[in-house]
């Protein structure tokens, strides 16, 4: 593979750190994808241990599917949180065990759309798709994302922003000016450093620690169908499958690599669709690309896929040993705060920097327009757009709504001059080519 990168420090390859800083790696990756992977399960009654195993089983999925090319992690998806409370609500806080499988159901559906939509590209190719996403639509869409999480970061800090303070510092300080190991693993360190303070501090309690087994089976519950369920449920993969293309097009700005063509935009679509149906026939929650990963990337600069697969088998593990599992759920809420802060914030200068390197003309009012509409909408419309059809109330999130409006302006506005063009030799390894 031709390593030309977008910045001499990058890494594709990390064996050559050797196997043990890999494992440092990949536990770094895990921790990053750990606190919003266990919320999802908290917030709609499935299960914690049976959410880890198949966000690390769908993300192997993903990989093989996608010829292990991209580094992405697949984690619980909270675009389907509104379908899992239509059909599933929550009973006095409790999971709704008689409704679950049914959402399970539906969710499964959502994740063939996937596949149907991975067929037509394949059948009549990504550049058909992605001429509906220049720069300008998708720069926005992912400086949107990052913004779209910041939020819980702060609210996350708040719960003690002596503890986030520390895992904010001590990421940025060893992240700059470590030397070696330590520069590129400034999050599990930040976590680490933090968690001890959290410690000292009285935040971390491990009472129940004594009571958990060493060794458990992650609960599976088999999924049913229902009409209503899937009516309601599958409409979310429409937008979800927009968030998919711009959280590819955020790997590939971050990475200097055009996922888009290789391993193919059909391939990643195959791989996410087939995780979330994988998961949600046996009790878990829909899967995603996750922009915390996303963001350990640019800030770690290590581009290898193989280091997401660990994370997955570190997930898998985790999912079979409930004592350590509750270790990982004990770090503080201010810990994964700070950490998110960073994160949050470099995906959404990767936007930027998507949209600097394709010469986005900002003087044409189009454009300015187009990325006006997409972050107001994603930022501002708070818990998304409601509607109902034939009796069903269908909900989209935010940035699905956003990333909706500004495809439709793109395509509608006059003087869209973008055309995707296929790279060229020496192009190959960069992100995306347009001409203008």
């Amino acid at each position: 593979m031709n390593n030309n990168t977008l910045n001499d420090e990058a890494v594709y390859d990390a064996t050559t750190l050797g196997y043990p800083k890999m494992l440092v790696l990949g536990l770094q990756h895990t921790f990053a994808m750990f606190g919003a992977t266990v919320l999802v399960p908290l917030l709609t009654g499935l299960d914690v241990s049976t959410t880890l195993l198949f966000a690390g089983l769908g993300t192997l999925l993903f990989h093989l599917v996608t010829k292990g090319k991209v580094p992405a992690f697949l984690g619980s998806s909270f675009a389907f949180l509104g379908g899992y409370a239509a059909v599933a609500p929550l009973i006095d806080g409790k999971p709704n065990t008689e409704m679950l499988p049914y959402a399970a159901g539906g969710v499964f559906c959502a994740g063939l759309l996937y596949v149907v939509l991975a067929a037509f590209i394949k059948f009549y190719g990504s550049e058909k798709v992605m001429h509906f996403f220049p720069p300008v639509v998708t720069g926005p869409i992912i400086i949107a994302i990052g913004l779209n999480l910041a939020p819980s970061a702060i609210n996350n800090c708040k719960a003690d922003w002596r503890v986030a303070l520390v895992a904010i510092v001590v990421t940025i300080v060893f992240n700059i000016w470590g030397k070696g190991m330590l520069k590129i693993i400034p999050i599990v360190l930040g976590v680490v450093s933090s968690y001890i303070v959290a410690v000292l501090l009285g935040d971390v309690t491990l009472t129940e620690f004594g009571s958990k087994a060493i060794v458990a089976l992650p609960p599976i519950t088999l999924m049913k169908f229902d009409a209503s369920a899937i009516i309601t449920i599958m409409p979310i993969a429409l937008a979800t499958m927009m968030e998919h293309i711009g959280d590819i097009n955020a790997i590939g700005a971050t990475t200097g690599h055009n996922y888009i063509k290789d391993p193919g935009l059909h391939r990643t679509l195959l791989g996410d669709g087939l995780a979330t149906a994988l998961a949600s026939a046996f009790g878990g929650p829909a899967n995603t690309t996750y922009g915390e990963n996303t963001g350990v990337l640019a800030l770690t600069k290590i581009y290898d896929p193989k280091v997401i697969e660990i994370a997955a088998c570190f997930a898998i593990l985790l999912s079979f040993v409930p004592k350590v599992g509750y270790l990982i759920e004990s770090v503080p809420a201010a810990t994964i705060g700070g950490i998110s802060l960073i994160l949050y914030g470099m995906i959404s200068a990767v936007g930027i920097r998507n949209m600097v390197e394709n010469h986005v003309d900002f003087s044409r009012s189009r454009n300015t327009i187009i990325a006006a509409l997409i972050l107001v909408l994603a930022l501002g419309l708070g818990d998304g757009l409601s509607f109902t059809i034939a009796g069903t109330t269908i909900t989209l999130s935010a940035l699905a709504t956003a990333s909706i409006v500004g495809i439709l302006a793109n395509a509608i506005l006059p003087g869209n001059e973008y055309v995707f063009k296929e790279d060229t030799e020496d192009e190959k390894d960069k992100f995306q080519t347009y001409e203008v």
